[in-house]
């Protein structure tokens, strides 16, 4: 990602009318280099949760260093601990939950296959990436 694109990501970021920890969590995904990062608002759809956060990395070892990342500063600047995490062993698929917030860590290949951004179609969606491609 160009450094223009970065701040045009992150000014968009500041913008949008998301909680702080939302904002924190993407911020730090555009940090580590996260591809496609989507936000879901998802209240008034599901009891689950209130926003889903979708992203994918690279490789596992970057998927890792992604919810390493947003553990530890989501804990030092927001106080905040995961009710569960699961996936890091692998890193195919690492799930955070925060209960007002899940984020999913996917690789490319898992995203592809589960494609939740399609199952909740209905959700707003936040995008912070560039490119238009549809997935």
């Amino acid at each position: 990602m160009k450094s223009e694109e970065f701040q045009e990501l992150s000014a968009d970021l500041k913008r949008r009318r998301i909680p702080a920890e939302i904002k924190k969590t993407v911020s730090i995904m555009l940090d580590k280099k996260a591809e496609r990062i989507i936000v879901l608002k998802m209240k008034d759809l599901t009891d689950i949760t209130d926003y889903m956060l979708i992203c994918h990395g690279n490789s596992s070892r970057q998927n890792k260093a992604i919810s390493d990342e947003i553990q530890d500063i989501l804990r030092k600047e927001h106080k905040l601990k995961p009710f569960g995490v699961e996936g890091e062993q692998e890193a195919e698929w690492i799930l955070i939950d925060y209960v007002d917030f899940i984020i999913h860590i996917f690789s490319e290949e898992t995203r592809k296959k589960y494609a939740l951004e399609k199952l909740w179609m209905d959700a707003k969606r936040y995008n912070f990436y560039i490119d238009s491609e549809s997935e």
